[in-house]
């Protein structure tokens, strides 16, 4: 392996918070869909995983 000469990335101070991409968003019916939408799959998915469980 090669030795690097370029410094590495900076890494986040585990003391300072990042801010939160969730919260810098405003709720709306709108977007609250489209996240319900795009998680079909995922809700197929756990209930078929469930179903065999049962």
């Amino acid at each position: 392996m090669a030795n690097r000469t370029d410094p590495p990335p900076e890494q986040p101070s585990p003391t300072v918070p990042r801010p939160n991409a969730i919260l810098a968003e405003p709720a709306t019916v709108q977007a609250c869909q489209q996240d319900y939408a795009g998680a079909a799959e995922v809700r197929r998915t756990l209930a078929a995983q469930e179903a065999r469980q049962r």
